[in-house]
């Protein structure tokens, strides 16, 4: 793995945004640094305004203007900074998600087999969207609302050295506060969630053992334990509610008692006045900024429980954009010369440990037909993904017309190999692009010319829109969606066709027009199939595992 590779995948995803969008990461830290500085402006212009008026000045009235047009100003822009950090933060998932689509094509068979398919999409939609919160509600804005907090005590550091030393002495522990609060919701919300997704798993499950619900007289219980479910629920968000309740008036009373302490201490006599004491103008000032350092606060502790529990989804996509990348080969397709298939001595294990393949050899000659029988297990479809290049032997050789598996581009394996699976997998598109597969280079023709030879093109032409009808499973049965499969594996006429068990889940009246249809493609082509059934496949040679 190279030393970019080894890198934080969100730092490198991070670092691709900041480079493709230098405007909006330029406008993005304008707009927060406008920000400040408007959100500190108002009081100090208030200042102004009620001095001008205890002193009987006359410039009150432009100050008010100036007073207003900030006002209005420091709103837009703090609209403009979470408008920008949310496209921000949009940006970094659209990067993250590329990156790990980029890193799916890269990645080695085997991770496939060691993590479930639910576990690679909770990834790329659950994980990925706690890195936007990460982003929109939680660095950025926490940095933001940081920089507020600084600047409002640093501004009021200077109209009240008093009021500035209390204002540090109380801010952590109001931040502490909001802290534990926010832990304690987080909880209690994250209760609600496992409670209700409860629910929404009860209601398809009740619904699906219906039958045996019934037969069994179990709906009382089903009920009861519904209501279980929703009474959990209900008290999570009770407690949710609470906490926020509590919280809001302990701010509220926070800001009452400190405005009320500078108060006094500045109507006390002696040193207390020198660090208190301040004009009427510069009092209403600093209540103001006093009322202000709150609701930064209080995001602040929000953020930070963001941060905190986006982090986790953070390693997660981290996890796998940091996965060992599998060998990518470039080497041009073999020339279809000299003996097609060369499998000599290979051991081959998945785990390391359980031998699968144990000194294995095949070898076939351009146009030969064996089919691997034996029981389930006994590494009939390893071989084919030997062929395939999906993993490479831990001893012996693979090879493919004198090249090793391993080592064909993968842009030249559909010319090389046409494979066929148990069941049709479908992609999303037209019939037509279930059989080129969006090669471009793939003519109309071509399609039409490996549905013939299924045994397809008039069942397809039938339909609406012929082949650019688009594919729905409703309208192929399970055997011509075999035969849509066949069609699939000859349409770039490869040298090799592999069939891995494709009769395994068809009844005999469909198996038959199937093997028909691989008779016809298997005319002169080498073909390796895998069966589980001791039967001949037309000329094919039998070899027991």
């Amino acid at each position: 793995m190279t030393k970019s590779e080894k890198a934080s995948g969100m730092r490198l995803a991070l670092g691709a945004v900041i480079r493709k969008n230098p405007v909006l990461t330029a406008g993005l830290i304008l707009v927060i640094i406008a920000d400040i500085l408007l959100s500190l402006a108002p009081p100090l212009v208030l200042e102004k305004i009620i001095n001008s008026l205890a002193a009987g000045g006359s410039g009150a009235a432009v100050l008010g203007v100036w007073f207003f047009g900030l006002l209005a100003l420091s709103g837009i822009f703090d609209s403009g900074q979470s408008v920008l950090i949310t496209v921000f933060g949009q940006k970094m998932t659209h990067a993250l998600r590329s990156a790990m689509c980029a890193k799916l094509k890269k990645l080695p068979a085997d991770y496939f087999t060691q993590n479930p398919p639910g576990v690679t999409v909770s990834r790329f939609v659950n994980d990925v969207d706690t890195v936007e919160t990460l982003f929109d509600e939680g660095i950025i804005s926490m940095f933001a609302d940081g920089c507020k907090v600084i600047g409002i005590i640093a501004v009021v550091f200077t109209r009240s050295l008093g009021l500035g030393l209390l204002l540090v002495i109380v801010t952590p522990i109001i931040l502490r506060m909001t802290g534990v609060f926010r832990k304690k919701m987080l909880s209690s919300q994250l209760s609600n969630r496992k409670a209700m997704a409860r629910v929404a798993n009860h209601v398809p499950e009740t619904i699906l053992n219906i039958r045996t619900i019934h037969a069994f007289g179990r709906e009382k219980y089903m009920e009861e334990r519904y209501g279980e479910y929703i009474e959990q629920s209900y008290r999570s968000r009770e407690k949710s509610n609470l906490y926020d309740s509590v919280y809001s008036p302990i701010v509220v009373v926070t800001v009452a008692a400190v405005t009320a302490l500078m108060m006094v201490l500045a109507a006390s006599g002696g040193g207390m006045r020198e660090l208190f004491g301040m004009s009427v103008g510069t009092a209403v000032a600093v209540t103001a900024y006093v009322g202000k350092v709150f609701s930064p606060l209080e995001s602040i502790g929000m953020e930070i429980e963001n941060i905190q529990s986006a982090a986790a989804g953070a390693r997660r996509v981290d996890e796998l954009l940091g996965e060992s990348c599998r060998h990518m080969p470039d080497m041009p397709a073999p020339s279809a010369r000299g003996t097609a298939v060369e499998i000599k001595d290979v051991d081959f294990s998945y785990d390391g440990e359980t031998p699968v393949l144990e000194n294995f050899s095949l070898c076939m000659d351009k146009g030969d037909k064996v089919t691997l029988a034996g029981r389930t297990g006994a590494g009939k479809s390893t071989v084919v993904k030997l062929l395939l290049g999906l993993y490479a032997p831990q001893k012996g050789t693979a090879k493919v017309f004198g090249t090793p598996c391993a080592d064909i581009a993968d842009g030249e394996k559909r010319g090389v190999f046409g494979y066929v699976e148990q069941s049709f997998r479908p992609v999303p598109g037209t019939v037509g692009e279930q059989i080129s597969l969006f090669d471009e280079s793939m003519s109309g023709e071509k399609i039409r010319a490996a549905a013939r030879l299924a045994g397809l093109d008039e069942m397809i032409m039938e339909l609406p829109e012929g082949y650019d009808t688009p594919f729905r499973e409703e309208l192929f049965s399970r055997g011509q969606a075999q035969l849509l499969s066949i069609a699939r594996a000859v349409a770039a006429d490869p040298e090799i066709l592999l069939l891995d068990e494709i009769t395994a889940n068809l009844d005999s009246g469909t198996e038959k027009a199937v093997l028909d249809a691989i008779g016809a493609a298997a005319k002169n082509r080498t073909v390796l199939s895998v069966s589980h059934r001791l039967y001949r496949q037309g000329d094919s040679v039998i070899a027991q595992m």
